[in-house]
C-alpha cells in the first residue's frame, strides 16, 4: 500500500506552509515537520486570522537549518512540487480537506470506518479469495 499526501492550498498562507515543509523534506524531516504542524495548528492556522510565517517556533525541536530551510523553500523544484499539486486538486476537483482517494476512488463520506471498507474492498479486488 502507498500513502501519497498532497497539498491542496484552499487557506490563505497554505503555500507558504507547504513551501516550509517540502523545505523540512530536502532535510529529511518532513514527516516529523507535518506531525508537528498538525499538533500545532490551532496556534497559527485560525480561519479568523492565520499567522502561517509563526510556524518556525514549533520546528525548533527537529534539529532544522532553518536558513537553509528558507532557501530550500524557494527552489523551482518546490515551487514545482506545489504547482503540480495544485493542478491535481483542480483536475480531481477536490473542494476540501482532508480527501482520501484509495486507486482513484474517492471516499465520498468521511470517516476511519468508512476508509476502512473503502480499503478493504479495493484489497478484495486486488486480492480475491484471501
Amino acid at each position: 500500500m502507498k500513502l501519497t499526501v498532497r497539498y491542496a492550498n484552499f487557506h490563505q498562507g497554505s503555500d507558504y506552509v507547504a513551501q516550509v515543509l517540502e523545505a523540512a523534506r530536502a532535510q529529511g524531516k518532513f514527516w516529523p515537520a507535518l506531525e508537528a504542524l498538525f499538533v500545532t495548528q490551532e496556534q497559527w492556522a485560525s480561519h479568523h486570522a492565520p499567522a502561517p510565517e509563526t510556524v518556525w517556533q514549533y520546528l525548533g525541536h527537529l534539529g532544522l537549518d532553518f536558513d537553509q530551510m528558507r532557501k530550500d523553500m524557494n527552489e523551482p523544484k518546490v515551487m514545482a512540487v506545489i504547482e503540480q499539486d495544485r493542478a491535481d486538486v483542480k483536475a480531481l476537483q477536490i473542494t476540501k480537506t482532508p480527501s482520501f482517494y484509495v486507486n482513484n476512488k474517492p471516499l465520498t463520506k468521511f470517516g476511519h470506518e468508512q476508509l476502512q471498507q473503502l480499503i478493504n474492498s479495493e484489497l478484495a479486488i486486488a486480492y480475491p479469495g484471501q
